[in-house]
């Protein structure tokens, strides 16, 4: 459940940074505040669209199906869910793939580099990483004596009617 709380509070975090700039490419926003590279040049580019869309509207809708993810997976009746898990994954490699052909735009193809959207990589690429860790504990069946919180010296019901103690 840890590493679902660490996806939620990442995605927030990214849902204002894609809020922000989504706000800028739609002319709510007149100028990016941006200290260190070339927001502007990079969110003004041709491939500042993608299919009709501003691709920090992508990156905001990603980052929001994230978070109502990680929010039902805390839930008790997902808690365990390996579903919820995958889906987080597959979101999250998605939109890594996509943010490191972004990237390869900005060094290669337009020469700039805006500063949220580095920052946006970075949040991208540790959502990848929490969603794997995920996976991997629903897989391994981790979290399921951790979710019942057992004392110390308090058998395990479950375990015990298989027979195991």
């Amino acid at each position: 459940m840890k590493a679902r709380m660490v996806i939620a509070l990442l995605s927030l975090v990214g849902t204002f940074v894609a809020l922000y700039l989504t706000l800028y490419k739609i002319g709510v926003i007149g100028q990016l505040s941006c200290s260190v590279g070339s927001c502007e040049a990079v969110n003004t580019s041709q491939w500042a669209v993608f299919l009709g869309l501003p691709v920090a509207a992508w990156g905001l809708g990603a980052y929001i199906v994230m978070l109502c993810l990680a929010l039902a997976g805390i839930q008790p009746a997902l808690e365990e869910s390996r579903a919820v898990s995958w889906a987080l994954v597959a979101v999250s490699s998605w939109s890594l793939l996509f943010s490191l052909w972004l990237t390869y735009l900005e060094l290669f193809v337009i020469h700039a580099i805006c500063m949220y959207c580095v920052i946006s990589a970075v949040i991208v690429a540790l959502l990848f990483i929490a969603s794997v860790a995920d996976l991997r504990t629903r897989a391994a069946g981790g979290g399921r004596r951790e979710a019942r919180n057992l004392e110390p010296g308090t058998r395990d019901q479950e375990v015990e009617t298989a027979g195991i103690i």
